[in-house]
């Protein structure tokens, strides 16, 4: 992992460059803080929960000329580790210390860790303010409440002690427009890759620019969360490096990023590259690149394009191109065209997924069917053939005017990592419903009188499993009312007075933990 903190490029990086990378976590290890970030994942939207197996690298890294130095550059990185994919967070966050940390001693990074153990705990929802060397971050971090594109506007704050606040917009997000601009006429397409979990190398003079266009590339599919591999900056140096890139089987569905000459070669057998050049803010309309075939990709110094042989289910989005056209003509900022590409990935994603989750509800089990004397129903079976039917009249045809064969992409998407990934997810909240309607339809009996009609043998039985039911609502955090498991609690204590003294007392010392 450590060789990962270094920035290796074709290219010469000198000055300051910034990037992230992505690594497994090492099986077995377990990890204190993960039990208390598994209590504010719940509240997360699915894209940003974190995934067990994998840390994220936050690199600030300096190369300067240096003579003194036997290979003639000072190079030094300073990298924070975080199960958090909090991009533009860390990264704000080590532009501001880590210049001085390279000027100062060590003792500075004790001062900047000090800071960083004032901070309160990254709560969904709540407006943050994060000290960090005289300076106050300002954010809110996203909860799965929050409508998909919107984005609670975070002011700005005058402190009585005079600290510079500073307000982050987000916590998470790439700038979008800046990283697609080299390839935005093709934006469509690589939505429908990402989308189906297509096997993708994104090709790049630096780490920063290969990271950025990697991250865009995993949120384009947003509020989906991207359920395969992905690394934004992939080296030779990877535990994974040879595993994908052998060419005894298939390349995996992963997306990687890479710098080094060397994997123009190693993997000329994906399927889909994007060879982008030096990302620049646009000042001018970029050229028509038309989609080119893969033997055309020799080198690392191969024009800028998408190499692929893929060809798009759905017709192009002409529109979205113009608009974005016009915007570079009148000079519009970066980060309005950002809102703009965003808006049109959740628009085009949100008209693909709308007609599944219509069709995964329906195979919920009716309120009705659930008997408190009798297991939760089972979810009913998901029949492809069946939601095929239901596009004829509900479709995606209700919210997006795009033409194509949308059949075709959902008959690939429905093999895709990111399908089973997202029907795991919902069929996990409707089980939970499941188990949170049967609770409540507990607690609206009058389990005392049932007791009292059966024997101390059932009475005790019906205790134990009451028990077993709010122990499971705690450690599922299933989502049912506070009050809700207070009168559970109540009705398992009222049973357990009807009971003789003897059975009172086992019951008793039997705790619900």
């Amino acid at each position: 992992v450590c060789l990962l903190f270094l920035s290796y490029s074709h290219v010469g990086c000198l000055g300051d460059t910034q990037f992230c990378f992505r690594f497994r976590r090492s099986p077995g290890k377990k990890v204190s803080l993960c039990c208390f970030l598994d209590q504010l994942d719940r509240d997360l939207p699915v894209y940003l929960k974190k995934d067990p197996a994998y840390y994220y690298g936050y690199v600030y890294f300096r190369q300067v000329r240096d003579k003194s130095l036997k290979r003639g550059y000072f190079q030094k990185s300073l990298v924070l580790i975080s199960k958090l994919p909090y991009v533009h967070l860390f990264r704000t966050m080590l532009k501001q210390i880590a210049p001085e940390y390279f000027e100062k001693s060590e003792a500075f990074l004790e001062a900047v860790c000090s800071d960083v153990d004032r901070w309160p705990p990254p709560i969904p929802g709540k407006i943050l303010h994060l000290p960090i060397m005289g300076i106050i971050m300002k954010l809110r971090i996203p909860t799965y409440r929050d409508k998909p594109g919107t984005t609670p506007v975070v002011q700005n704050m005058h402190q009585a002690d005079a600290q510079i606040s500073m307000a982050l917009l987000t916590v998470h997000e790439v700038d979008l427009f800046r990283c697609f601009c080299p390839v935005f006429f093709h934006i469509q397409m690589l939505w429908e890759l990402v989308l189906l979990g297509e096997p993708l190398v994104v090709m790049a003079p630096s780490p920063s620019e290969s990271s950025e266009t990697v991250l865009a590339l995993v949120s384009c599919i947003s509020p989906l969360k991207y359920c395969s591999d992905f690394r934004p900056y992939f080296t030779i140096h990877d535990s994974e490096f040879k595993e994908y890139t052998t060419r005894t089987q298939a390349p995996p569905s992963v997306i990687l990023g890479v710098t080094n000459p060397f994997f123009a070669k190693t993997l000329q057998h994906w399927p889909h590259i994007i060879r982008i050049g030096d990302i620049k803010l646009p000042g001018e309309i970029p050229k028509q690149v038309k989609v080119k075939k893969l033997k055309n990709l020799k080198t690392l110094d191969s024009k800028p394009g998408v190499y692929t042989s893929y060809k798009p289910y759905l017709n192009k989005d002409e529109e979205i191109v113009k608009q974005l056209q016009k915007g570079v003509q009148q000079k519009r900022p970066t980060e309005a065209q950002s809102v703009i590409l965003r808006r049109y990935f959740l628009e085009l994603t949100e008209s693909f997924i709308i007609p599944l989750e219509r069709y995964v509800a329906s195979l919920m089990p009716l309120q009705k069917c659930i008997s408190p004397w009798k297991s939760p129903p089972q979810l009913r079976q998901f029949s492809q053939d069946d939601f095929m039917k239901t596009l004829e009249k509900a479709g995606p045809q209700l919210t997006s005017g795009l033409k194509g064969d949308w059949i075709g992409l959902y008959r690939h998407f429905l093999k895709s990592p990111n399908f089973d990934g997202w029907f795991r997810n919902r069929q996990k909240e409707m089980t939970q419903k499941l188990e949170a309607l049967h609770l409540e339809a507990l607690c609206n009996e009058n389990l005392v009188f049932w007791s009292q009609k059966h024997t101390e043998v059932e009475a005790v039985d019906l205790v134990l499993k009451l028990k077993n039911k709010l122990l499971q609502a705690d450690r599922e955090q299933l989502p049912v009312k506070t009050d809700t498991l207070k009168k559970l609690q109540t009705h398992i204590n009222d049973i357990i007075l009807a009971l003789p003294d003897d059975l009172q007392d086992i019951l008793l010392k039997t705790g619900t933990t």
